[in-house]
């Protein structure tokens, strides 16, 4: 896995941080970690800056003033990645909801043509792990009502373990991505679709967090819920 990167945004995430980055680089002794942090309260900037002490040359640590949103973390980890040359680069969770042995399988789709490869839970059904019903299906019928609105043929939508090739996010107008949330996964596949980039969903078990609190909120919701339409529309009155 030489060239790639892991983007890991975190805010309040210190019952987790040490060991998702341990579980990480445990794959692969070539990997690199790039945390951005969003100032959280529980200091896991500060414990990040410990363990670079351990991993110099493989652990980042970017730290941004306030939390602002999941989507300007990956931008920010994004443009920090591109300005690094990595080839591969990865969206992950700090919570272990995506098990860091699935990086090298998303990685080898990649290798083997994909533009951008998906830890799918819904290609081959439903494989999530520890949610509430209410909620598997408000995230499966969510990724549904994006497929019939966008055309896609993914089949979560929503996904937020991905590896992208760099040429991928170079083609994208990083400055131009709207959504900060929920959504922000939902518009960075859309346009990969819109370019015609080949993408490839591998399937994966989704296990929802033992430590810490989730970020998922009704704003957050209601971004992904009426943003897609806007995006949609916008997408068709395009030259």
């Amino acid at each position: 896995m030489q060239d790639t990167v892991v983007i890991i945004p975190t805010y309040n995430e210190i019952e987790n941080i040490e060991a998702i980055i341990r579980a990480v680089f445990f794959q692969s002794n070539d990997v690199h970690i790039l945390i951005v942090d969003d100032n959280s309260p529980d200091l896991t900037g500060l414990k990040v800056k410990e363990l670079q002490k351990e991993f110099s040359s493989r652990l980042f640590l970017e730290s941004r003033k306030e939390k602002s949103g999941l989507g300007t973390a990956y931008i920010h980890g994004f443009k920090w990645s591109l300005n690094k040359n990595y080839a591969y680069v990865f969206e992950m969770d700090a919570d272990f909801s995506h098990d860091p042995k699935d990086l090298v399988r998303l990685h080898k789709a990649c290798v083997d043509g994909a533009d951008l490869s998906i830890g799918s839970r819904y290609i081959t059904g439903v494989n999530v792990v520890n949610w509430p019903m209410s909620r598997v299906l408000m995230s499966y019928m969510a990724s549904k009502y994006v497929r019939l609105i966008t055309g896609m043929s993914i089949h979560d939508t929503t996904a937020g373990f991905v590896c992208y090739k760099r040429h991928v996010l170079e083609a994208i107008n990083l400055n131009k991505v709207k959504f900060v949330g929920y959504a922000f996964q939902i518009e960075m596949k859309f346009k990969a679709y819109l370019k015609k980039f080949n993408i490839v969903e591998v399937p994966v078990i989704f296990t929802d967090r033992t430590k810490g609190e989730s970020k998922l909120s009704s704003g957050i919701i209601s971004e992904a819920i009426f943003g897609v339409i806007s995006m949609k529309l916008k997408s068709l009155f395009k030259s």
